[in-house]
């Protein structure tokens, strides 16, 4: 198989949406990655061995790692691509501090999985990163190494904390789990139960419980209500409707359980999730 090599820029930053990688053959770079998955069930080739990978799932990539992302179902994804060279952040690094802002990348960990507020204070440093790089005002260079510096601690305190998802390779029982993931994914919004789903893709409750698990990092109640409430939180942003019809078109029937869930995720309640959102964004 060929391998491709990239020069890098010192900082670039991109959010998209996709169905297809830009870059689909095995390669690698003269930069650190850091590709954060938004949403979608993707699967990602590290040193020749595959993944699964799923929203909420950030992925620590060293420098000439050989890698490369598949879309093996074709459906929609979005995810965030970080890339930088090590001297970009040259003016933060020292010999005589304790904090060495690249050790993550040599922790043996490739991913970290997030909880729901992480994923918002995340995507809150990206879109930060995004802003910065695009409207390039005055400062703008040393903020957006100061952003990076912020997730780069982050992350390390995570590790740390034993806070590390070591991912599984992938093999032929996780296939069906892609399935299944994709399933969820397109219909978020409809009555989804564990016996339900064992039924329909012809698998047994305990090992559909079991393998989801192993596969994507997350039980199968904590995905859907991650995707859930990742929705609820953009219309929460974006839209007027009010939160028992938001409740509903993400798939909660009961608005007293989409409060609770939603709170346990994001560590708000709707109501004050959207008085927060809205009065950041007027003032």
């Amino acid at each position: 198989m060929d391998i491709s090599y990239y020069n890098s820029i010192p900082f670039d930053i991109s959010r998209e949406k996709k169905t297809h990688s830009s870059i689909p053959s095995l390669h690698y770079h003269d930069a650190f990655e850091i590709l954060y998955i938004v949403s979608g069930d993707l699967y990602y080739s590290i040193e020749d061995k595959n993944y699964q990978v799923v929203g909420g799932v950030l992925l620590l990539i060293n420098m000439r790692d050989k890698h490369r992302l598949m879309n093996t179902n074709g459906a929609m994804y979005e995810r965030v691509t970080l890339l930088f060279q090590e001297q970009f952040l040259q003016s933060f690094q020292s010999t005589n501090v304790e904090f060495d802002p690249l050790s993550c990348f040599r922790s043996g960990s490739n991913a970290i999985k997030l909880a729901g507020r992480e994923q918002e204070f995340i995507e809150g440093l990206f879109h930060k990163m995004i802003s910065e790089d695009s409207k390039r005002l005055s400062g703008y260079d040393y903020y957006r190494k100061a952003l990076l510096i912020e997730l780069l601690i982050f992350i390390q305190r995570k590790l740390d904390d034993g806070q590390r998802y070591d991912l599984i390779e992938s093999n032929r029982a996780h296939k069906p789990i892609s399935q299944v993931v994709n399933f969820i994914n397109q219909n978020y919004n409809q009555r989804l139960t564990l016996d339900d789903l064992s039924k329909k893709f012809f698998l047994s409750s305990s090992y559909l419980s079991r393998t989801f698990k192993s596969a994507t990092g997350y039980t199968f109640i904590e995905y859907i209500n991650n995707i859930r409430v990742k929705e609820a939180r953009t219309l929460l942003e974006s839209s007027q409707l009010s939160i028992s019809d938001i409740a509903e078109s993400v798939g909660y029937g009961n608005l007293t359980h989409f409060g609770r869930t939603f709170k346990s995720v994001t560590g708000f309640s709707p109501l004050k999730y959207r008085q927060k959102k809205v009065g950041r964004s007027s003032s």
